[in-house]
């Protein structure tokens, strides 16, 4: 794998360092597949400053109320676009009573009252039931999940949280400067035993670290394409995500027409090339052939090694692969993966898992099935479960023969669920280690609580040798060493009849008198004041790790069931990776609240007698009072809302980072009146300091550069420093002004 230094140029299919003769880069830049789909979803006539509308959306059973709720309270009416709510992350918690149901209830009434589309639980996962029914080449769709990725279909697919869709339910667009795209130049044919899951975590590995993707478009193209058949690529496609790009696009072809013509839709087709020239801000040349099979080690998709490699010095690799999570850890738990390797060397596991958007496709099942076909899974502490991506993928699976192969050989056949990619599905026990073919091998993204002592360890890997370890009884084993020729799965036949059958399609015929149903955990969002002219934050949590993750500002699984609930769900806010974040931000949310019914706190008065040993004497009754963290890199990962607003629901007015990880969680952050603060110098902050923001508003709003700050630390001391805010539209901090997205609706 190569990654250039710098832009390349594609002439007539084939790279080059420059441009031809008369050909300017400003020219080529429009001839990507990007350019002209980014092009033709802009509504502002100026590309540098898009302004988009996309042609659906989607959202699961996480996000979907809270999207909704904030859509409602702003004045929407219908769905202007095909709005897609599936229900597949919550549907077998059993955590909260009734909620979840309820929250489905609350989906389909939505979908009758505004025109939506609703998916019963078990019947898809998102991303697979948007891949079949909503794709189509030149289209660009928003999800409120982060592998919202349709690009292997001619589809730019972006995930964003629900502040994003709630304006485009509202008749907004989505503004952004145009990203940089990055070409992923693919050559040769993978090897037998070589999966997409392979292929894809070496591109994590390779670029996820040094960012080279970061915020980007990845755009496949080159001969290689052709090799790979469409369930490949969508198994390639789901997991760019975990580069942090922004979003991607492949050229399209034969496979790709004869994908829409197999899901009954060929009028989805037109064929995806980039121009006889154009140009891209970097390029990934990738011989397929040399691609092995990969293990991506806990607790990062980017941890990546060839399994041989793994195996060949087992030991070594397992060691510094324990010592880097048990750093990350924070000493409240020890994960053990180097007892899991047996006297006579090998690696043994104890948990193997194929499931959703990225591993329970067609093709991968059908290899799995192939490998374990008259084999055993064995009786020892080995388990084996697959779920498929959606109903009509299941069907045919058993019509074909694979679910009785993979049952006989002792696998468990599940249905179609997303948890084991966020931690509701098999949760190995404490100290286990599982392999799994799912999007992520964050921490507890397999359900376990380092807080309360319970660990255990997930790597990533693909489908086929997942399948092959399980043949082995649990032994670790690469695909590539017990196959010598390529699996091949029977013809597909997609059953759209599935879908007719129990989906609900309410598109273009909304139904304004239908009465919404509330169960009795969807709550309205408590309104959030306004940002005042100066500003008081006190840092409640300050975390130095390198990279924090959305499911640590706001862990998944069992936490999801109140998602309908701002105020309950807020409760595990940074719970497993700083229990003391929630009381603390509670007693400065009361100390505002004791501002505003005019009384000013003994504790805030002798803050503003120190500031104003510097000159500084404010309106303090005037003068927000709110929490804030400290995080290096905050937001890798999902991009669920939850992450920003249940800080803010519980008085949170700012974030202060080196820098943000994804484009989304800051996003996020502006969306619910959190000032995403960027610091240069870290170090002058420390956890409970206050920190006084003098003229913020007006700074704010009028694109100040630079934003003067006061830390007033416990014993007194004044440090001076500044702070930035980045680049942003005037939309943006309007909304920051306003104090969120539901505020600005309402004043503008």
């Amino acid at each position: 794998m190569k990654l250039h230094p710098q832009g390349v140029y594609l002439v007539n299919g084939a790279l080059q360092d420059s441009a031809p003769a008369g050909v300017s880069e400003a020219d080529a830049r429009r001839g990507t597949i990007a350019w002209s789909i980014l092009e033709a979803h802009n509504t502002s006539g100026d590309m540098a400053n898009l302004r988009m509308k996309f042609d659906s959306m989607t959202s699961h059973d996480i996000t979907y109320v809270g999207i909704i709720q904030t859509a409602r309270a702003s004045g929407m009416e219908r769905f202007p676009l095909p709005y897609v709510m599936t229900n597949c992350h919550n549907s077998l918690c059993a955590v909260g009573g009734t909620i979840n149901e309820d929250d489905h209830q609350f989906a389909l009434s939505a979908a009758h009252k505004y025109g939506g589309i609703y998916v019963p639980p078990n019947m898809a996962v998102i991303h697979s039931y948007n891949r079949e029914m909503m794709s189509g080449c030149g289209r660009m769709i928003l999800g409120s999940d982060s592998h919202t990725r349709y690009g292997a279909l001619g589809t730019m697919a972006v995930g964003e949280g629900g502040g994003e869709l709630a304006k485009q339910l509202v008749g907004r667009t989505y503004d952004m400067a145009y990203p940089g795209v990055v070409a992923i130049y693919l050559t040769g044919k993978p090897n037998p035993g070589v999966g997409p899951h392979d292929v894809a975590l070496a591109l994590v590995g390779a670029t996820y670290a040094n960012g080279y993707v970061k915020n980007k478009v990845m755009e496949f193209i080159g001969p290689g394409v052709a090799n790979l058949s469409a369930d490949y690529r969508n198994g390639i496609d789901v997991m760019t995500t975990e580069t942090t790009c922004w979003s991607s696009i492949w050229q399209t072809d034969e496979v790709t027409e004869q994908y829409f013509v197999q899901h009954g839709r060929p009028e989805a087709y037109k064929e995806l090339k980039p121009a006889d020239v154009a140009y891209y801000d970097g390029c990934i040349e990738l011989d397929l052939s040399t691609v092995e099979c990969m293990i991506a080690l806990p607790m990062h998709p980017s941890y990546a090694y060839p399994i041989r490699e793994l195996k060949a010095n087992a030991q070594e690799i397992l060691a510094a692969a324990q010592e880097q999570a048990n750093k990350q850890l924070g000493g409240k738990v020890t994960m053990d993966l180097v007892s899991k390797v047996q006297p006579d060397g090998r690696i043994y596991v104890e948990q193997g898992v194929v499931a959703g958007c990225s591993g329970g496709t067609y093709e991968n099942i059908c290899a799995v099935a192939e490998i374990l076909r008259g084999k055993s899974c064995g009786n020892g502490e080995f388990k084996f479960s697959v779920y498929p991506d959606s109903m009509p993928t299941y069907l045919e699976l058993v019509k074909n023969g694979a679910v009785a192969d993979i049952v006989s050989a002792g696998g468990i056949f599940r249905e179609c669920f997303c948890g084991p990619c966020f931690g509701a599905g098999d949760t190995p026990a404490n100290g286990e280690f599982s392999i799994r073919h799912t999007t992520r091998n964050f921490p507890n993204r397999e359900g376990s609580k380092p807080g309360e002592g319970q660990i255990s360890a997930v790597a990533l890997m693909d489908a086929r040798s997942i399948a092959a370890t399980a043949a082995n009884g649990g032994y670790l084993t690469a695909a590539s060493e017990v196959c010598d020729s390529e699996y091949t799965a029977p013809e597909y036949h997609f059953d759209q009849g599935v879908y007719d059958k129990r989906v609900y399609n309410g598109w273009g015929h909304p139904e304004p008198d239908y009465a919404l149903k509330f169960g009795p955990n969807i709550k309205d969002w408590p309104e959030q004041p306004a940002l005042s002219d100066d500003l008081l934050v006190k840092i409640v949590s300050y975390i130095t790790d390198p990279v924090t993750t959305t499911d640590e500002l706001i862990p998944s699984g069992e936490t999801s069931s109140f998602r309908s609930n701002p105020l309950r769900l807020a409760e595990f806010t940074l719970s497993r990776k700083d229990p003391a974040y929630v009381p603390s931000a509670k007693a400065v949310h009361a100390l505002d609240e004791a501002r505003r019914a005019g009384s000013l706190p003994e504790e805030v008065a002798k803050v503003y007698a120190e500031l104003a040993k510097l000159g500084y004497t404010p309106d303090a009754m005037a003068t927000n009072i709110g929490s804030a963290i400290f995080a290096n890199k905050p937001g890798d990962g999902s991009a669920r809302e939850q992450a920003a607003s249940c800080q803010r629901v519980l008085g949170g007015a700012a974030n202060f980072a080196c820098e943000y990880a994804t484009k989304r969680y800051r996003s996020n952050c502006i969306n619910w009146g959190m000032l995403p603060f960027l610091l240069d110098t870290p170090n002058v902050l420390d956890n409970g300091d206050y920190v006084f923001l003098p003229g913020v508003r007006k700074a704010l709003l009028e694109a100040a550069d630079e934003l003067e700050a006061v830390a007033v630390k416990p014993d007194g001391g004044l440090v001076t420093f500044t702070v930035r805010l980045g680049a942003m539209t005037d939309a943006e901090r309007q909304i920051l002004a306003d104090g969120c997205l539901i505020n600005y609706y309402k004043n503008h």
